[in-house]
């Protein structure tokens, strides 16, 4: 395990705060890693994003692309990693009408057992109105009960603020 990286660190924060490139630099300080990403290029707006992320880390990354199964995922590697997000895994498994709870009843239960840094990367959703659908505040209650379950386990949580790292754990 690298000793420049807690066990499990959370880097939380709104849209656009700086919280991948926050990250990216922590596994790069530590030597390097995995980046797991959970996005899926649905659209072109999407296939966008997930290019302008590949193009600012580089070559030098190895990625994993799981939308999914992030806890097997995770099992198998064995040098430090970033998930990069806890909510884009939300999402998909609300799309494909999975156990929401037994999902992350899983994530959590592997925590004790990874053998490598894990950053988890996730947006905080609640400090906005409450959501005019269902659909928006099943996904924002759900986003908020993983992230205070993620919150609880790590190490180290990060708040990002306009691209400015505040350490609240």
């Amino acid at each position: 395990m690298s000793d420049d990286l807690p066990p499990i660190t959370l880097v939380i924060g709104g849209a656009r705060s700086g919280k991948s490139a926050h990250a990216e630099h922590l596994i790069e300080a530590a030597g390097g890693g995995f980046y797991l990403a959970t996005a899926d290029a649905g659209d072109d707006e999407m296939k966008a994003r997930i290019k302008a992320h590949q193009d600012r880390r580089g070559k030098s990354w190895q990625t994993i692309e799981e939308p999914l199964d992030l806890t097997g995922a995770l099992a198998g590697l064995n040098e430090p990693v970033l998930v990069d997000c806890l909510t884009l895994w939300l999402s998909n498994l609300m799309m494909e009408n999975r156990d929401i709870e037994a999902e992350f009843n899983t994530l959590i239960g592997i925590i004790p057992s990874l053998k490598n840094p894990v950053i988890f990367v996730t947006n905080e959703v609640g400090q906005g109105i409450v959501p005019d659908n269902k659909l928006a505040r099943d996904f924002r209650d759900h986003a908020g009960r993983l992230n205070q379950t993620i919150a609880a386990a790590a190490d180290q949580v990060i708040l990002m603020t306009a691209g400015l790292p505040h350490i609240i754990k």
